[in-house]
This record gives C-alpha cells, sequence and structure tokens, in this order.
C-alpha cells in the first residue's frame, strides 16, 4: 500500500521485515520467499535504485523457476519485472526477450485475453516505441487495448493508459 503511494520510505522497512521473517520462518527456499524479493526488487526499481532491484529480481526469477517450475505465471512477472528494469536503464536488447517471454507464458497460462496479457503487449509496444520502431509497436498496442477493454473495461486506469500510448504514435 505505502508503495502504491509513494511513501517508499516507509515501504522499504516493512518489506525487508516480511523478507527476514519468511526466512527465518519458512526457509530460504519458499515461493513467498520469492514474492518477497520480487516486491522489494519492485520498490527499488520504481525508485531507480536498479543496481539494488536487479539481483533481487534475478534471486525470486530462480527462485520461482526452482520451486514453482519454469511455466507459473510469477515467473512471468518475475520476467515482466527484470525486462521493465532493463527498459527503464535503457537497456533494450535485454529487456526484449524477458517480455517477450513474460507475453508468451501468460498467454499460455492465462489465456489470450487476460489483462496480464494486455500488460506484456503494452510493455513491449513501449519497448519498440522507444526504439523507433512504430510499425511493430502499433499493432501490440492496438491488441492490449483490445483486451484491456473487453476484460477491464473502456474507462479502466490501464485501458486509459493503453490508449495514450496508442494515440503518441506518429
Amino acid at each position: 500500500m505505502y508503495k502504491s503511494q509513494g511513501r517508499y520510505e516507509e515501504a522499504e522497512p516493512l518489506l525487508l521485515q516480511a523478507l527476514e521473517l519468511r526466512k527465518r520462518l519458512l526457509g530460504e527456499n519458499h515461493p513467498y520467499v520469492a514474492d518477497s524479493l520480487n516486491n522489494l526488487a519492485n520498490l527499488y526499481s520504481s525508485q531507480g535504485r536498479y543496481e539494488e532491484a536487479e539481483p533481487l529480481y534475478l534471486q525470486a526469477l530462480e527462485l520461482r523457476k526452482r520451486l514453482l517450475g519454469e511455466n507459473h505465471p510469477y515467473v512471468a512477472d518475475s520476467l515482466n519485472g527484470l525486462g521493465f528494469l532493463y527498459y527503464s536503464q535503457g537497456k533494450y536488447e535485454e529487456a526484449e526477450p524477458l517480455y517477450l517471454q513474460a507475453l508468451e507464458l501468460r498467454k499460455r497460462l492465462l489465456g489470450e485475453n487476460h489483462p496480464y496479457v494486455a500488460n506484456s503487449l503494452n510493455n513491449l509496444a513501449k519497448l519498440y516505441y522507444f526504439q523507433g520502431k512504430y510499425e511493430e509497436a502499433e499493432p501490440l498496442y492496438l491488441q492490449a487495448l483490445a483486451i484491456a477493454e473487453q476484460a477491464l473495461g473502456e474507462n479502466h486506469p490501464t485501458t486509459v493508459k493503453i490508449r495514450e500510448n496508442l494515440e503518441s504514435l506518429p
């Protein structure tokens, strides 16, 4: 909650405490530990603390793959988070394969019309947009928008953001 409100200073100690508690009570190799690592990485990434976020994303991804299997929605979430981290740093060549893997997993596991698929399509489209690959971005934005409108409604904040992204194309 604090993170979503931009209250990072209040969120960080709570996330660190949750991580340590989960490690102590559940052991290092538990899916909840991976969740805590991912949550802390998300916080650091949203603050631009990329060097601190990256190893946490990588640990969460490795744990999730090992404990939940390669084909799990949480693995897709970790791939997407790590992709966003690289995208945010302008490391587009590193972000693209992660976004593509997350998209493929989400389509296969959640279905073609799931809001998380729209999220992945939007992320990949933004990546192409910032590389000047507008012709590749447009169909992805259109797919993302169609899914979001159907799954979330025309006025949902996610749908509105995707529509704005589409309208920003030259």
